[in-house]
């Protein structure tokens, strides 16, 4: 009759659904605390995988090795005979281990070469066609007990990938004291992370990502109910992650401190109520919380992410994992269930998004900048030569014929020296009046070109003369308008408002088709305001805004233009147009337009 330490270990563990566990393969994790009920549940599955023609592989310590051998042949098996087909196949784990780590870390090549080689080996030594290969592993026990847990998880991984290729139920054990301290709690979950099964020494199966219970052998109650107290303060401990159970419908049954810190309720405040209280609104009004475990029943695992309600309302981002837990006859006994505040790594992804779609919003901006300042550079090569062009016909049209008729009036003066005295003085007044209008006409294209008087009297004395040429040329009324006490700008300010009203009265002579302009400067709200209005047809509220920033038309170039003059001290340029007229106000603050030494 077999002992009670017997029964409970033969019993067959619950497992639980995970990721791989729609494959062949399945990856349990048993937590023990003594050899006798590991090796009463290890020799069982590998009894199995031999009977029924398959093979056995023990990647273990000497002492495990040899206990597992004596374990089969109480079982009736002969073990030198399988081991002489193939079919029992031991190896030493710190050997096997040795043999896959590279540089001190193992390697993920070496490990499916050296590993995969145990399973080829044994499945080609099978009497069947698909044989049932049952794997015992303890690398992962050795390098956890010499405190590398992370190498450990990372041999769980190659595990898990050569399970991908090859077809083997693989049991690793952990002696439970391996994670006696709190420390030790990131580690444990992310080992459990990697198994389809977790299971203790009782043969009992709890939360298959997150809570394992550990039981003794037969006869050591003592042991086992320390090791119990042991798994409950352990996962009681973690803060990181709010780990708790679920009754079929989705009640709360159990609380740790992880979830008491994460979504604020007391173990005695939550347990009983369903775990909708944790959704907002617009999750329950569409069913979540239905569909999750839903899900987690038909699939056996539910993950998700996104935002979740704490006891005082506040949101927080999280993810979270629903396990489906079954009792040996597929009957649902509840759900596992786990959650991480991402709140912190949400924010971070959100305000790196932010960051790079305004890296892209900067990097767009100083594309079109660049392309405005090519056009501006057309612009100004263009107005340049039209500037140009202009001068050197008013040269030829007006100074140009006054030097032709000069030089003429010289020639027939003297040709007739022997003229009457008051012919010759007739033709010298002539010529010196030519060459009167030849130094105005001079001027006149000088005072164009840099207004000598704005350097000499300042805008209040250069405005009126400017303006009464422009009249004569254009035909279009000026009236100006200045301050009583409008005194000196620095020179830079001074010419950067003069330019200003060139170009604006260059633009409604082109353009506005207005009789009238009017200039208003003045100083208000310490600035100085130039103000040039007209009555013209006026110019569309788009262009004028499109002129102000990056427009490509001539008219949006010049205000352009004006806008960089006035930004470079500080000032700002308005356009105002409705089909009564425009304003175009020059606004520069007196701080940037006082004169050094004031």
């Amino acid at each position: 009759m077999p002992s009670e330490g017997q029964d409970r270990v033969a019993s067959v563990p619950t497992p639980l659904t995970h990721p791989s566990s729609d494959r062949e393969s399945r990856h349990v994790a048993h937590f023990y605390t003594d050899d006798s009920s590991l090796l009463q549940t290890l020799s069982k599955t590998i009894a199995a995988a031999l009977v029924s023609g398959g093979a056995g592989i023990c990647v273990a310590t000497r002492r495990h090795r040899d206990e597992l051998v004596g374990h089969l042949e109480d079982r009736g098996l002969n073990t030198g005979r399988l081991i002489r087909q193939g079919r029992l196949l031991l190896a030493d784990a710190a050997e096997t281990l040795s043999r896959i780590v590279v540089d001190g870390a193992p390697d993920r090549a070496r490990f499916m070469e050296v590993v995969g080689e145990f399973i080829r080996r044994a499945r080609s030594a099978a009497n069947e066609t698909n044989p049932k290969i049952a794997v015992f592993g303890e690398m992962v026990a050795l390098l956890c007990a010499d405190g590398k847990p992370e190498q450990a998880i990372q041999v769980e991984q190659f595990w898990n990938e050569l399970a991908q290729i090859e077809s083997f139920n693989l049991q690793c054990a952990y002696p439970i004291s391996n994670f006696s301290s709190a420390e030790h709690n990131e580690d444990f979950l992310k080992i459990c992370g990697q198994h389809s099964l977790i299971i203790s020494s009782d043969g009992r199966t709890q939360l298959g990502l997150d809570l394992v219970q550990g039981a003794g052998a037969a006869g050591h109650e003592t042991s086992t109910h320390a090791s119990e107290e042991l798994l409950h303060l352990l996962v009681g401990a973690v803060q990181d992650y709010a780990i708790l159970m679920l009754d079929p419908e989705g009640r709360v049954s159990t609380w740790n401190s992880g979830a008491e810190r994460i979504k604020g309720y007391r173990a005695s405040e939550i347990i009983g109520r369903h775990f909708s209280s944790f959704y907002p609104e617009e999750d329950l009004a569409n069913g979540k919380p239905r569909r999750a475990l839903e899900v987690a029943t038909r699939e056996g695992r539910y993950e998700d992410e996104g935002w979740r309600v704490r006891k005082d309302g506040s949101r927080f981002w999280a993810s979270v994992v629903i396990t489906a837990v079954r009792d040996r006859d597929g009957k649902i006994l509840g759900y596992g269930k786990v959650t991480r505040d991402f709140t912190e790594r949400m924010r971070m992804h959100e305000a790196l998004r932010k960051e790079i779609a305004e890296k892209v919003v900067a990097q767009e901006s100083l594309r079109e900048s660049e392309r405005s300042l090519r056009r501006l550079s057309q612009h100004l090569l263009r107005t340049q030569d039209e500037e140009r062009k202009r001068i050197g016909r008013d040269l030829h049209d007006s100074l140009g014929q006054y030097l032709s008729v000069l030089k003429m009036k010289m020639e027939s003066v003297d040709a007739g020296k022997f003229l009457a005295a008051d012919r010759v003085h007739e033709q010298l007044t002539e010529c010196i009046q030519l060459a009167e209008e030849s130094i105005k006409e001079v001027r006149t294209i000088s005072y164009l070109l840099y207004p000598p008087m704005l350097e000499e009297m300042g805008l209040k004395c250069a405005i009126p003369w400017y303006l009464d040429g422009f009249t004569k040329r254009s035909g279009i009324a000026t009236s100006f308008d200045a301050s009583a006490d409008f005194g000196r700008l620095s020179a830079d300010a001074e010419l950067a408002v003069f330019r200003v009203l060139q170009e604006s009265l260059t633009n409604i002579h082109r353009h506005s088709g207005s009789p009238t302009a009017a200039i208003r400067l003045l100083q208000e709200n310490r600035a100085v305001v130039l103000e040039i209005s007209d009555r013209g047809k006026g110019m569309d509220p788009a262009g004028a805004h499109q002129s102000n920033g990056n427009g490509s038309g001539s008219l949006g170039v010049g205000l352009r233009g004006m806008t960089e003059r006035m930004q470079q001290l500080g000032g700002t340029l308005e356009v105002a147009s409705s089909s009564q007229g425009t304003i175009v106000t020059a606004r520069i603050p007196m701080e940037a337009v006082a004169i050094a030494g004031d």
